[in-house]
């Protein structure tokens, strides 16, 4: 049986227990090595949260502050986990951990219900396209695992996610400390016909690469080899095969695909998101930051950028600021034309922003694809991250 890989995000307001679910899912899942228990076991009963909070600041004030990357496994399925700070200073932490996600983990203390930051988390998700979000209400044991408390939290958050722009959520009852529906079944909860919380991490289809998504090659490196020359990247998206006629960008050059290695081994057909080597027909110009694309569905060419932001640097952005935006493989130059009405964006900001390069980028919308349609603003003096931006053609 061929076992595949999910990656997921936590989000949750503070104290919702991100960091003990995340310790939970861990322990309880033998994931944890036993030198790594004991460290945590100072009075004889685990800190779960401990096995996440790995800075000295988190230890010291009792909070996540930075994204912490976990990873672990069942016999069904590889898993790398981030969990994201919940304070609002430290969203665009929450962003980035995110940003590649298949599956976010939105927690809700149950004493406390949807919080600010619960819909800020929701629509960020919405935001980033997340394919599955999971409300994981906590904390049930401190209000008596009530049926009545889980729905009224679900149809509260269903509002605001609805409002927010995201499709579906799965909302599972669980208890991080005690560890009710967390890797087993909860016997305290008898009213939910659920899956616990691992069993659903498990069974979620995971992989958005379908072969039949249009074919995106960015090239990274090209490697001569006497008068051939091989295009090296990785296939973002869709499927490439020998004999494929293929257009490059952003000169519109076509040609033909003569050759194609997967791992210095011939094949005759690449599905994304493998790392291969291209070879053309033709001699073409083709050099770092082109993108080799097949069919008719090509992506817009262009050099204005419209786009929903979250701004990640203390430095704010504003109106007229020289930037660099880097797509894919490709680095340009551009300006900030607008911020959608805003005199500027301050750190963790969300908002939108329209950039003119000064040469063309090839687009695809965000909501077509996570990969080709992101991008980062970067600041040209020390090469900064200062945005993230998710392409908006429509």
């Amino acid at each position: 049986m061929t076992v595949d890989t999910l990656r997921l995000a936590t989000a949750g307001s503070v104290d919702d227990g991100k960091s003990t679910l995340v310790g939970r899912l861990l322990h309880d899942s033998k994931s944890v090595l036993v030198d790594q228990l004991e460290s945590i076991s100072r009075t004889g009963t685990p800190d779960l949260a401990l096995l996440t909070d790995g800075l000295r600041a988190e230890r010291e004030q009792g909070i996540t502050i930075d994204v912490a990357h976990r990873y672990f496994a069942t016999p069904r399925r590889r898993f790398i986990l981030a969990d994201t700070p919940g304070h609002v200073q430290y969203t665009r932490n929450m962003v980035t951990g995110a940003s590649t996600a298949e599956l976010t983990i939105i927690l809700v203390d149950a004493r406390n219900g949807v919080v600010e930051q619960t819909r800020r988390h929701a629509a960020i998700a919405a935001l980033l396209r997340v394919p599955h979000v999971v409300l994981a209400v906590n904390k049930m044991d401190l209000v008596g695992y009530e049926e009545k408390e889980f729905q009224r939290i679900v149809e509260e958050f269903a509002g605001d996610a609805a409002e927010s722009g995201l499709p579906s959520f799965t909302p599972i009852p669980v208890s991080a400390l005690v560890g009710d529906n967390v890797v087993d079944r909860s016997t305290s909860m008898d009213w939910y016909e659920g899956p616990a919380l691992l069993e659903f991490l498990e069974n979620v289809p995971v992989g958005g690469g379908a072969p039949d998504a249009p074919a995106r090659f960015p090239v990274q490196y090209v490697i001569r080899d006497g008068e051939v020359r091989h295009y090296a990247g990785q296939l973002v998206s869709g499927a490439l095969r020998v004999g494929d006629r293929v257009t490059v960008h952003p000169s519109g050059e076509t040609s033909e695909i003569t050759g194609i290695d997967v791992l210095g081994t011939p094949a005759e057909v690449a599905y994304a998101p493998q790392s291969i080597g291209v070879r053309l027909a033709d001699q073409r110009d083709v050099s770092r930051g082109d993108m080799i694309t097949a069919g008719v569905d090509v992506p817009a060419l262009t050099r204005e950028v419209r786009a929903a932001v979250c701004h990640l640097a203390d430095r704010p952005l504003r109106v007229g600021d020289r930037v660099l935006v880097r797509h894919t493989t490709r680095t340009v130059k551009a300006i900030v034309q607008d911020l959608g009405g805003a005199a500027e964006l301050g750190a963790n900001d969300l908002g939108r922003v329209v950039l003119r390069t000064a040469e063309p980028l090839a687009l695809d919308d965000y909501a077509v694809s996570r990969r080709t349609g992101a991008f980062i603003v970067i600041d040209p003096a020390d090469g900064a991250t200062l945005t993230a931006g998710m392409v908006e053609l429509s």
